[in-house]
């Protein structure tokens, strides 16, 4: 790889880590945009356009661009599996702290495998459902186009929540 090569992959998984959601901008509960420390370089958000998956492809089958690509695509799949799971820390056999911290109102990512880079979905808990034990593992989250249930194991509450 090339030293201009590597300087684009790192200013593209340096673009991924500050897309990362902070928390949620306004107190406004239909408002779910998130803030990223990307608002606080542009005053925007970043964007870019998804790019086509070539984990499928051989290495020597590359070219140098799809190599860059496919080594952005490798270190965003693992950032992206470590830091939900640093968000949502759970017991395997004891109920987690991580269900103490979750209430209606809760701003939380929502774990979809092979989310694209900078699409992640949000949503807020609009409702919680116990089991006949009293334990919370069910939530209904609003999302901007509706409302959806999902287990808590699927839910990771912001870093700020």
């Amino acid at each position: 790889m090339s030293l201009e090569e590597f300087n684009t992959l790192i200013i593209q998984i340096e673009a991924m880590l500050n897309s990362r959601p902070l928390c949620n901008m306004s107190s406004d509960p239909n408002d779910l945009a998130p803030l990223t420390p990307g608002h606080f370089l542009t005053m925007e958000p970043l964007t870019s356009p998804p790019n086509p998956d070539l984990s499928h492809l051989k290495i020597s089958r590359l070219s140098r661009w799809q190599l860059v690509q496919h080594m952005q695509q490798v270190f965003w799949r693992r950032w992206k599996n470590e830091y939900l799971h640093s968000l949502y820390q759970r017991g395997k056999w004891a109920v987690s702290k991580h269900v103490d911290n979750v209430e209606i109102g809760t701003v939380v990512l929502i774990k979809v495998d092979n989310t694209p880079p900078l699409q992640w979905r949000m949503g807020r808990i609009v409702e919680l459902f116990p089991g006949t034990d009293y334990i919370v593992r069910v939530a209904t989250v609003k999302i901007s186009h509706g409302t959806m249930k999902r287990p808590l194991v699927k839910l990771c509450p912001l870093p700020n929540q």
